[in-house]
């Protein structure tokens, strides 16, 4: 008998991991209840949670290569149990039984197994994943009537059987690795596998552009994708519907947490994967790139007791670092502070962080219902998807809250009618709103190589946004050049340019239900508020970057 129960270890997972789970409902083994339910309520990926599991029940540990190798014997089986109940039996070398189990204390199956073996079996601990897939090897697809039917699940078996194989090959491993590699010399935050009709392109996004790499000489496209989806633990015979997975590596000395994206695309599936470090260490405000009159006023407004303060721009502008950043200055042990996040991109101790899972009913608005009544001071919500979670926001902000949160719009004015857009009552808005920061990213020019010269009359002919954003023939401004340390490209990271809207009483009294962005954009100008452009041009005079590189990213208005 195995002990202890399924409670138990859902017990000491969820003290570990920190996960909110309702112990009693798990019941018991097989498909749809005991560990199983665990996992997919986790953030571990199938390979992480069988090795909790096994140093928990103190079981040694088998892998999908020691399930593919051992001689099965499954035949005595019924399928249906075996993969219900997640059970893979098998023969040692020198016949000694074995069954493989994702989930120990499911003793039922187990007894039942060893009756059906004829002796008491060894235990082994396998992932869910692992078992299924084993399974699939040595079962195939369930009968089914018809010859022809049964002639094509054999062929599309022996595929997918080929193709594992192929991925789980030393020269796929360790292309992929040197993917990985590179990605993390060169600073990539995403990595795009592509297929054509002739081959394979593969770019990564450094600084916010793609830039094209070399592809893997000989190594088939179906197998660099395989390859990913076993290091993200999805469902390698899937090649129609979207898959999402996730997964933590170590690459050159350095952890990453990857979150990977798969797609059946016309000529194959692709690939975007998302490669997020785990020790880049949280910015400090100096860092991020504030201009001091805009930095003194955010801390002021973070000495507030209650209130809300929106983080706008797109995908990628950088909001999250923000948010982080932010979080880190009001982290003290005298304020609690709660985060519903999609995805937990920095882990910030001190703080409790939760991850968003809309599958299982965890949504933004969810969270936030829940946060409200464990007495935090500081909430933090990842984005303002919908109007339910504005509202619920907008109430946690009204009843003594310190509220967090993003939102896409252009500006930061624009931010108002958006929200009245989602539903939220204009009044409501008026009491609860406190400040509303837009930002970009832009690349700043290699300290090594850039070089500076004054502006001419030929530059504004070329590009006559240069006398709109307020530069005049005989300012001198910076330019990249391109050298070893940069690629060549003439730009080395990359950093923000802000306007922070801060909602004084003239700005109160234009939000209404009539509200439009231009209005409320100039009165926050008449009082003070400086605009990213003027915010990029301050930084393109003192040599951060350059003046075309300002102009990419904002708009003039």
């Amino acid at each position: 008998m195995i002990a202890p129960g399924a409670h138990e270890f859902a017990a000491h997972f969820c003290q570990k991991t920190g996960l909110v789970a309702e112990i009693d409902t798990l019941g018991g083994g097989g498909a749809e209840g005991g560990l199983r339910k665990l996992w997919e309520m986790s953030e571990l990926s199938a390979g992480e949670f069988a090795d909790e599991v096994a140093r928990f029940y103190g079981l040694p540990r088998t892998t999908l290569q020691d399930l593919i190798a051992a001689q099965p014997s499954v035949q005595q089986f019924s399928r249906r149990f075996l993969r219900d109940m997640a059970v893979f039996p098998h023969q040692s070398v020198n016949g000694q039984a074995i069954v493989a189990v994702a989930d120990p204390s499911d003793t039922a199956s187990i007894r039942a197994a060893g009756i059906v073996l004829g002796a008491a079996p060894s235990i082994k601990i396998a992932s869910f994943e692992d078992i299924a897939t084993a399974l699939d090897q040595r079962l195939g697809e369930d009968p089914t009537p018809g010859a022809e039917q049964i002639g094509s699940d054999a062929a599309q078996d022996d595929d997918i059987d080929n193709l594992r194989d192929l991925a789980s090959g030393a020269p796929v491993v360790r292309a992929v690795n040197d993917l990985f590699e590179t990605a993390v010399e060169l600073r990539a935050s995403d990595i795009h596998i592509e297929p054509s009709r002739s081959s394979l392109v593969i770019r990564m996004r450094i600084d916010g552009l793609l830039r094209v790499v070399p592809t893997p000489s000989g190594i088939p496209p179906q197998a660099i994708i395989s390859r990913l989806k076993i290091m993200a633990g999805l469902n390698i015979a899937e090649r129609r519907l979207p898959q999402d997975g996730a997964a933590r590596l170590r690459v050159a000395r350095a952890e990453i947490d990857m979150r990977v994206a798969i797609m059946a695309a016309q000529h194959g599936e692709s690939a975007v994967i998302r490669l997020l470090p785990r020790d880049r260490g949280l910015l400090s405000f100096e860092k991020l790139g504030f201009l001091s009159g805009d930095e003194h006023r955010l801390r002021r407004l973070l000495t507030l007791p209650h209130g809300m303060i929106i983080v706008t721009g797109p995908t990628g502008s950088g909001k999250t670092t923000t948010l982080a950043t932010i979080l880190s200055l009001l982290n003290e042990p005298t304020r609690k502070i709660l985060t519903i996040e999609d995805p937990v991109e920095y882990e910030i101790p001190g703080i409790a962080q939760y991850q968003a899972k809309p599958s299982i009913g965890l949504t933004f608005a969810a969270a936030l219902r829940s946060f409200v009544r464990q007495d935090p001071d500081v909430i933090m919500v990842g984005e303002v998807r919908d109007g339910e979670t504005g509202h619920v926001a907008v109430h946690a902000a009204l009843t003594g809250h310190l509220v967090l949160t993003t939102l896409h719009t252009e500006t930061a004015a624009a931010a108002v009618p958006r929200l009245l857009d989602l539903g939220i009552a204009a009044f409501l808005l008026r009491s609860t709103l406190r400040a509303v920061i837009a930002q970009r990213l832009v690349r700043q020019l290699c300290d090594r190589c850039k070089s500076g010269r004054a502006l001419t009359a030929s530059d504004f002919d070329a590009d006559p946004r240069y006398a709109a954003v307020g530069l005049a023939i005989g300012d001198d401004i910076f330019e990249p050049v391109g050298c070893e340390r940069c690629g060549g490209v003439g730009y080395r990271g990359r950093c923000g340019v802000y306007e922070v809207l801060e909602i004084n009483e003239e700005v109160r009294r234009l939000i209404d239900s009539q509200s439009d962005w231009a209005s409320i954009d100039k009165a926050a100008i008449r009082n003070g508020m400086t605009t990213m452009i003027d915010d990029g041009l301050a930084k393109c005079r003192s040599g951060l970057t350059s003046a075309a590189e300002i102009l990419r990213v904002t708009s003039v208005r």
